[in-house]
Parts: structure tokens; sequence; C-alpha cells
């Protein structure tokens, strides 16, 4: 069978879904089955969106640009390799529908998972066009529609393909998108979005230390470090700067989320010597791994004694920047 693209949240990044073997779907009841590789995506979706929605609402009151979350990840069945299949294993009778709705998000409750959406904030699905070459493009424009209807309302509307509105209050959370995405093996950040390579080892780890990974990467955006090397430059040292304040915030993020900020540590002391060539560990703009360590190790420190002040890990009052990125 084909191998096809698939859209993640923001539809921008893809990835490859290949369709040979079947798993059964306890959700769907007996005798339905799903392909076995979209039951590995859709577990990996659930749980990346999971994590980045504790950490971006948990960290709101810090960070300085906020957006409503709905806790929701929509996908299109048409951008599956074969999307009939999918279509009918699913039990859909449209192309657009609920991939994830995150546990205890402003979704959960509201809409199932495989329930078709007609319409987004009014913006009817069979107006925005499906384009082949393009497949990423209609979700881009739904998901566009919902956040913008977020961001001026606080709420979205969905209308289900059986006609009933569903209205979500979004909660509010840092302005990051969290997104499996064809990147292989790595996991990135571009100011808006992180993006969790579909290969990548860390998906592996127990939650505290996958946590700690998509901290890292948030970091990134809430301390604007694409937007800073774009206007300074990619000059090593200060490449260097931005991956130490991620190091070093990461562990204040994924507290005030609930983990221990210890798990940081631990993600890097087992990452580090058997990746110390890719990804976080890049030679010459990153310290090694274990000079990593024994950085988060100290910023672990500080954070715990401010939660046991205060119970709050304040990055914002609290969390000191390098000198190069001021």
């Amino acid at each position: 069978m084909m191998r096809a693209a698939f859209t993640a949240l923001s539809g921008l990044w893809l990835a490859a879904l290949a369709v040979p073997a079947l798993a059964q779907d306890p959700a769907k009841g007996d005798g339905l089955a799903i392909p076995a590789d979209f039951a590995e995506l859709r577990a990996k979706d659930a749980r990346i969106q999971r994590l980045g929605h504790e950490l971006a609402t948990a960290n709101a009151p810090y960070c300085e640009e906020t957006r409503p979350s709905p806790g929701l990840m929509l996908h299109d069945i048409a951008a599956y390799s074969d999307s009939a299949l999918l279509r009918e294993a699913l039990g859909l009778n449209g192309d657009i529908a609920v991939q994830v709705a995150v546990p205890g998000g402003p979704a959960d409750g509201l809409l199932a998972r495989d329930t078709a959406i007609r319409a987004v904030a009014g913006q009817q699905v069979a107006d925005a066009v499906f384009d082949e070459e393009r497949k990423w493009l209609r979700m881009t424009s739904l998901n566009t529609r919902m956040e913008t209807a977020l961001e001026q309302t606080g709420q979205v509307t969905l209308t289900t393909a059986d006609g009933r509105d569903v209205t979500i209050a979004g909660t509010p959370a840092c302005a990051t998108r969290f997104e499996i995405g064809a990147i292989g093996k790595r996991a990135a950040a571009d100011g808006r979005r992180v993006v969790i390579g579909e290969e990548f080892p860390g998906l592996a780890y127990d939650d505290p230390e996958l946590a700690a990974v998509i901290a890292h990467e948030l970091a990134h955006n809430i301390l604007r470090h694409r937007a800073l090397l774009d206007e300074r430059g990619r000059k090593r040292r200060l490449v260097r700067a931005t991956e130490r304040e991620a190091d070093r915030l990461a562990p204040w993020l994924i507290a005030n989320a609930g983990y221990d900020p210890a798990a940081a540590t631990r993600f890097m002391q087992a990452w580090g010597p058997d990746h110390s060539g890719g990804w976080l560990l890049r030679k010459r703009t990153h310290d090694g791994w274990d000079e990593r360590a024994e950085t988060i190790a100290a910023e672990v420190a500080l954070v715990r004694s401010h939660m046991a002040a205060s119970g709050r890990a304040d990055w914002k009052t609290h969390f000191a920047r390098e000198g190069e990125t001021r």
C-alpha cells in the first residue's frame, strides 16, 4: 500500500503513514479495525497534545504571550494514504474529524474522538477546498479559523456532521502549538510550534522525561530565541547561550506542570551518552551533555527552593537570562 502524508495540528508538518496492517480499536467496537500505523500515530498525537497542553496551561501565568487553548486536535482524513479505508474504519461521514481531545481539557466531554466536523467557527468544511498537491492546506486554513475565533472571543464553535453546535471555551496557555511532525529523530521549535519527530527516540521515555524534552523546546518559544537569532545572527556563542537558557528554563516549566524538575536532569543523563552528536547535543553550538546535566541540576535546586517557599516555580520573576541573550 502506498505511503502518504498526514497533517498534524497546524497542517504544516508532514509525515509518512503506511497502512499495511490492521489493529483493533476498542473505542470503535468489536469487528471494526483501524490501520496499525494510524493507531500508533494517534497514540503519539494524544501524548504530545496532553503533555504540551499541561505545560502551556500551567505556565500561562508567567508567559508574556498567551492564547486560549481548546485542548483539541483536528485532522483531515483526505490527507492520509487510503483515506476511504480509514474513513470507513473510523466510522466517519466526513473528512475533518477529532483526532485528540485532551483529557481534562476544554474539549473533553464535549467532543468525542472520531467526531466528524462540518464547520469550524462558521466556516463550512465544504467551502475549504482540498488541494491534492498541498494536502496540509485545508487543515491549516481551518486551524487558523479556530485559533482566530479563540483569540478574539475566548471560545470557538464547531458544528458536527449531524448538525450539533459545540462551543469550546479555551484555557489560557502559552502561545505554542504542539505537533508530531516529519522531522525524523529530531525535536524543534520555530517560535510558534514545538514539533516532535515521529521517530524521535525520546518518545520511548516516561512522561516526566518526555515533558522535559517538550519543555526545552517550549522554552525556546517563550524566550523568543528564533527572533533573537534572526535579529543578531546565528553566531556560535549566541546559539550556545540560547540552548543553555532552554536547558535551564525546562525544569521550571515541568515543575509548574506537576512533574519532578529533576526529570530534566535525568533526561540529559540518559540521552547524552548515546546521542551526543545529534539534536540537542550538536558540537560547537551546545555544551557537552555532562556539562548540560550539571547546569540543569543547579537550576533544579533553585526551582525546588522556590517551590518549597511558595509552591510555585515563578520563572518570570526568578529566572536569570544568559548574558549573551539580554
